[in-house]
């Protein structure tokens, strides 16, 4: 869950400007251009479309914040430039909560940000909704896979693009490491548990986590766990149990986290640097992953946006200081990803609305996002990887464009709220701290709203 919210996807940033990129020309980058240039510094050919939109204004809220929000903003100049248009952007850090509130008190934006297919869901649910343009959907059926618009679509209409994505079927390990000792990357399941043997066996700690994050606590276990439940039964029992088809104590949820269990709760492979089973609760998620550095441990499972935490002037590379490998399926006929992500909602079908909509949902503004960016990515076919800035952004952008990848949208996120973010986070930590796999389980159970 946490994590993929639109903070964290978004990462470290550059104030950079890009000037003259779109879906038809070529890209040039000034990172001296102040944010009001003059339409001449852009090719606006493309955006011609979109008419003149001088005079208007539109309104945007999201949880994308300080210091992120330099980065969001800036990929909006060439559409505020050659369209006229006044992009009044807004970031919140409560963005979750009060969304809901404003929309429902008949003061919604005119685009929203949102960052789990469950709160779309409660967005549409308030009837204030608007479904997405002919323009924006024809963006996604060009540019996304038919996984990322269903998460979009609400009761067969949709309503939202995506925008930014986060991978999260990711280990991170050392390169050097694994070099010095003769460690293979594991390609399956079983490789993966043979690795953690050996490493055992060599006197090594395999693994570190940590789940502590405030009022969130517990929610990298739920990580782990939806991770187990693609690989052990696939994206259609996965959808299932996210769904509530399945129970939560039923057979296939309980093989899944007994199998987490024999990463997490295994004395012998964690947590390395950090403690006993135990410390993996007391553990913050930002902290849990550095002592990879240092050797204490040798992987970590955590996604994408963890790049963020390492600390300054650490080299994310495959033959660097750090890098990841994607978590391995059971077998190599099979690329189950888990996820999360980003989607544009709009409360307003004024024609200055869905223009900029359908420009966020375009592979222009896909690039010259990654361009003023770093840690973000997107699953935008249109996506050039040239564009992106650092390797792990460019390890995720692969892993999703990869033909064999069936992706999977993180399953707390849609849950209801008293489950995804509620008892599911709680009872994983009680796992973690001694509780036992049935009793976990069938407290989730009866906290689904009947």
């Amino acid at each position: 869950m946490f994590g993929h919210s639109s903070a964290a996807l978004a990462g470290a940033v550059s104030a950079g400007l890009v000037l003259g990129l779109t879906a038809c020309g070529d890209a040039t980058e000034d990172h001296t251009t102040p944010p009001a240039a003059s339409a001449a510094a852009f090719d606006c050919t493309p955006y011609k479309k979109f008419g003149d939109l001088t005079g208007k204004t539109v309104k945007i809220y999201t949880g994308i914040v300080a210091p992120e929000d330099t980065a969001q903003e800036n990929s909006y100049r060439p559409f505020e430039t050659c369209t006229g248009v006044k992009v009044d952007y807004e970031g919140e850090d409560s963005f979750e909560r009060q969304v809901l509130v404003r929309v429902k008190a008949s003061h919604p934006p005119d685009l929203a940000v949102v960052p789990q297919p469950g709160l779309l869901q409660q967005l549409v649910a308030t009837g204030r909704a608007v479904p997405a343009p002919a323009g924006t959907e024809a963006n996604v059926d060009r540019f996304f896979s038919r996984d990322w618009k269903a998460y979009g679509t609400v009761g067969g209409t949709f309503y939202a693009a995506p925008m930014g994505a986060s991978v999260k079927s990711l280990v991170w390990y050392s390169p050097k490491e694994f070099a010095a000792r003769g460690y293979q990357v594991p390609t399956t399941l079983d490789e993966l548990k043979a690795l953690s043997d050996q490493m055992v066996a060599d006197g090594k700690t395999p693994w570190c986590a940590g789940i502590s994050s405030g009022d969130a606590t517990g929610w990298p276990v739920t990580d782990w766990m939806e991770d187990f439940m693609l690989r052990l039964y696939g994206p259609g029992e996965y959808d299932r149990w996210v769904g509530h088809r399945i129970p939560f104590n039923g057979p296939e949820p309980t093989a899944a986290l007994n199998a987490v269990g024999g990463y997490l709760k295994n004395a012998k492979y964690v947590n390395g640097g950090l403690g006993d089973v135990k410390s993996i609760a007391t553990t913050t998620f930002q902290d849990a992953g550095l002592p990879v550095l240092s050797h204490q441990c040798e992987m970590h499972r955590q996604a994408s946006f963890y790049a963020a935490n390492w600390p300054k002037g650490t080299r994310i590379a495959q033959d660097g200081d750090v890098y990841a490998f994607y978590l391995p399926p059971r077998d190599t006929d099979t690329k189950p990803v888990l996820g999360g992500g980003e989607f544009v909602v709009a409360f307003s079908s004024r024609p200055e609305v869905q223009a900029f909509q359908t420009y966020l949902s375009s592979d222009a503004w896909a690039n010259i996002k990654a361009r003023v960016s770093s840690g973000w990515v997107s699953a935008n076919s249109g996506l050039d990887q040239n564009n992106l800035t650092s390797p792990i952004d460019k390890l995720a952008a692969t892993i999703l464009a990869d033909p064999k990848t069936v992706f999977r949208f993180d399953g707390s996120d849609q849950m209801p709220a008293a489950v995804g973010s509620g008892a599911f986070w709680k009872q994983a930590t009680k796992w973690i701290d001694g509780q036992d796999t049935r009793t976990t389980l069938d407290n989730i159970e009866k906290a689904w709203p009947r």
